[in-house]
């Protein structure tokens, strides 16, 4: 079946990636009634979904897929192009923006005014296109041209939060963003300079005859810089804990899920298939600087989530410690550490998105996110809770959780490259995320509510849906791993395998 739908289409699903949410955006401004908006937009979030699935299915059986804009050949043209890595990711974002879009509908009707839904549903799409465009694109510019596009769909998505705090948080993201995307850009622009392209695939070619000097080894550092500020990589993640916190609910499950893992994505295409660099090998002690910032952060991100009483900034720091684990797994440079890293973008998007949309049931109810709110939780909405609890189990990194997988495979590549001491920190680390969830459960469980407490219904049936799709992966995936870690590791041996 999908053999026969890419012989009658399949030469362009990988343009149709991208321009399907770029002109379906147009026609939510067009019909402007929020639910016709809202069933465009769902309409061109699954077909993605699927675009993506039928996509990964091909690069998994035929092997990586170049689609050619304009007739120009390569390197002269615009190249899209898709292999197992960036298959993972689309397929990854396009399954988060369909998810969390069925809970949309209920979740913003009390935190945005209802003439203004037909252009979230818009800017939204404009950041998935954004998004999906940086992981297939195979042109140095265009990650920077789609970069700009998600960031600034970002920025306007964040601003639309009840408080004036989600203003400013926007203002502070557009600031730090603006920085990023100019060193980004720097970066680029001294790559061009030193190969005369901008297709991935010839720059890296070219670069391969030039050798590393001044100028590529300064390109480097622009464009890790610049990246690492995307990422939220500590400690260049202090515009990330105000976005997550004041953004609109299903906002922050949309971006937490997406757009560091996107941006993850982008620092492992640049770090392997283009500068192919042997983090262990190159002298340039970028491994040793990204494991010590890997560390760092997830130290740094679980211990400050620990003091947190507003639990969505509590779940915005431990992103800040998920994004160091990501981190350390690129910077062990082998293939189990690889794969521990890749796998993770996998398995945090699923629980983080979940978790945070937990919270957007609680707000929707509660009208907050302070721990005092959960109080008695576990009895008042007791579906939403226990999806809080399956997810933070995740987050440790409980067996049978997709959490453990990842951290599974991070030990093993510590092992793999003798360094025993990362692997008892990552174990250690773990602890911490135990502390913090930890807090919320003793609340939610265990903590009356107040004696004068109104009744609480449980959350949306379209809410419960979309949380319990993702809080149920956590669980899926964590059994079943060859989606995940089967093609994170077919991955990480590409990319091993070209810089070898």
């Amino acid at each position: 079946m999908i053999d026969a739908l890419w012989n009658l289409i399949g030469d362009d699903l990988p343009a149709l990636q991208i321009a399907m949410p770029l002109l379906t955006a147009t026609v939510c401004v067009i019909v402007r009634r929020p639910m016709l908006a809202w069933a465009v937009a769902m309409f061109n979030a699954w077909g993605a979904v699927v675009n993506a699935s039928i996509l990964l299915y091909r690069v998994w059986t035929r092997g990586t897929i170049s689609y050619v804009e304009g007739g120009w050949p390569v390197p002269w043209g615009i190249e899209l192009r898709i292999d197992l890595l960036n298959a993972l990711v689309l397929l990854v974002v396009t399954s988060i923006c369909a998810v969390v879009l069925v809970a949309v509908p209920r979740s913003i009707a009390n935190e945005i005014p209802r003439e203004k839904h037909y252009l979230f549903y818009a800017t939204y799409l404009l950041c998935m296109t954004g998004l999906a465009g940086m992981t297939i694109t195979g042109d140095a510019f265009n990650i920077f041209v789609f970069l700009e596009i998600s960031s600034l769909s970002s920025y306007a998505l964040i601003s639309q939060g009840r408080t004036s705090r989600a203003l400013t948080s926007a203002i502070q993201y557009l600031i730090m963003g603006t920085l990023g995307g100019t060193f980004i850009l720097l970066g680029i622009g001294m790559l061009y300079m030193m190969t005369g392209t901008l297709n991935l695939v010839d720059m890296a070619d070219q670069l391969a005859l030039l050798g590393v000097n001044r100028t590529v080894l300064v390109a480097m550092a622009c464009l890790g810089v610049g990246i690492g500020i995307k990422l939220a990589v500590f400690p260049l993640h202090t515009w990330l804990p105000n976005a997550y916190t004041y953004a609109p609910a299903v906002v922050t499950a949309f971006l937490a899920a997406t757009a560091t893992k996107v941006a993850y994505y982008v620092l492992v295409r640049f770090a392997f298939s283009v500068f192919r660099i042997n983090l262990t090998l190159d002298g340039t002690h970028g491994g040793a600087l990204l494991m010590t910032l890997g560390i760092a952060g997830m130290f740094a991100g679980s211990l400050v989530a620990i003091f947190q009483d507003n639990i969505k900034r509590m779940l915005a720091y431990s992103s800040v410690a998920q994004i160091g684990y990501m981190v350390v797994g690129l910077s062990l440079a082998n293939e189990h550490g690889l794969t521990g890293g890749l796998v993770h973008v996998f398995n945090h998007a699923v629980t983080k998105c979940g978790l945070f949309l937990v919270l957007a049931c609680v707000v929707l109810r509660m009208n907050s996110t302070r721990l005092s709110a959960f109080a008695g939780l576990g009895r008042r909405m007791p579906f939403t809770f226990a999806a809080f609890v399956l997810g933070g189990l995740s987050l440790i990194g409980v067996p049978l959780t997709v959490g453990f997988v990842s951290k599974w495979y991070l030990v093993l590549g510590a092992l793999d490259a003798g360094l025993w001491p990362v692997a008892v920190l990552i174990l250690l680390s773990s602890v911490l995320a135990l502390i913090y969830i930890w807090r919320v459960v003793e609340v939610g469980y265990f903590t009356a509510p107040p004696e004068d407490a109104d009744e609480v219904a449980e959350a949306p049936l379209s809410m419960l849906v979309s949380t319990w799709i993702l809080i149920g992966g956590t669980l899926v995936f964590g059994v079943w791993t060859s989606l995940s870690a089967g093609v994170a590791s077919a991955a990480a041996r590409m990319l091993i395998g070209g810089v070898s």
